[in-house]
């Protein structure tokens, strides 16, 4: 039996990988996100303060929507729009973030509270917030949460706050 070959010129079939592409991809999630782009006010990259020392890290819109669905997945039950619910006085506002020892006002010291919670003075370990370790949250992902958590602090009205 004899087979038919069928021979495509690449151009063609460039052509087509790219018309089914621009067809059937999806615009970027930031803008099926609303909060993204009203109350944390991100449509670009935006610079958030990395370590306390002026270093900043570029997160774009998609990573904001990361960060926001990893806090609806795994935060929202004790923290509920920035809230603390186990112990209202420590909310996630960010004069309480600054507030806290070491100061959890950057990425990097929030990310280091969320892979080792320690009480709000930074004396003890924290048993109320759950430890977030690099296997169940790889670095890339906990620093969008950290950075959702931190935009929000910054622009989101009422966050934090009994007003949410």
């Amino acid at each position: 039996m004899r087979r038919l070959r069928f021979s495509v010129p690449p151009l063609l079939a460039t052509l087509v990988v790219w018309l089914g592409m621009l067809l059937f991809s999806s615009p970027t999630q930031a803008a099926t996100e609303p909060y993204i782009t009203q109350y944390l006010r991100v449509t670009e990259p935006v610079a958030v303060e990395l370590d306390g020392q002026g270093q900043t890290r570029w997160f774009a819109p998609d990573d904001f929507v990361v960060g926001k669905h990893l806090f609806e997945n795994n935060c929202k039950n004790c923290h509920l729009g920035g809230t603390t619910l186990p112990n209202p006085p420590v909310s996630l506002s960010l004069a309480a973030l600054q507030g806290a020892v070491p100061q959890r006002d950057n990425i990097n010291n929030l990310v280091d509270y969320l892979r080792q919670p320690m009480t709000y003075d930074g004396t003890e370990e924290n048993y109320v917030c759950r430890q977030v370790p690099e296997s169940w949250l790889p670095q890339e992902q906990v620093e969008k949460l950290a950075a959702f958590v931190l935009r929000a602090a910054q622009k989101a009205p009422g966050w934090g706050t009994s007003d949410f």
